[in-house]
């Protein structure tokens, strides 16, 4: 299997993503492009799975968009970011450790 399933990672699309925006701020593109990148390319997140995390997330109060020229002289396109609220770090803990005792009891079944 070369492609992990949308299905199987659905629940932790969030994880992930906080994971990225904890480092710094970012927008949707590069944000899928970092997914793709430090999956190996094993898992490619789609731009409708994305930016509907994006608006679950906002509204959850776990991250907050802005926007920004990325460009420091001012001569770029204007971008939405995304940056992580201290909700959003305590959720991203919590979901750290949800995985870890979800390896654990699935690993259970799978190592057996």
């Amino acid at each position: 299997m070369s492609e992990i399933s949308s299905d199987v990672i659905r629940g932790y699309n969030d994880t992930m993503i906080l994971s990225i925006l904890i480092k710094e701020p970012s927008y949707g593109y590069e944000i899928s492009k970092q997914i793709k990148k430090i999956s190996e390319e094993k898992y490619i997140i789609k731009e409708t799975t994305l930016y509907s995390a994006f608006t679950r997330m906002e509204k959850n109060g776990y991250i907050e968009s802005f926007v920004a020229d990325p460009d420091p002289e001012g001569n770029g396109k204007k971008r939405t970011y995304y940056r992580v609220t201290e909700a959003g770090k305590e959720y991203y803990l919590s979901k750290c450790e949800e995985w870890e005792l979800t390896k654990e009891v699935v690993g259970r079944f799978i190592d057996s």
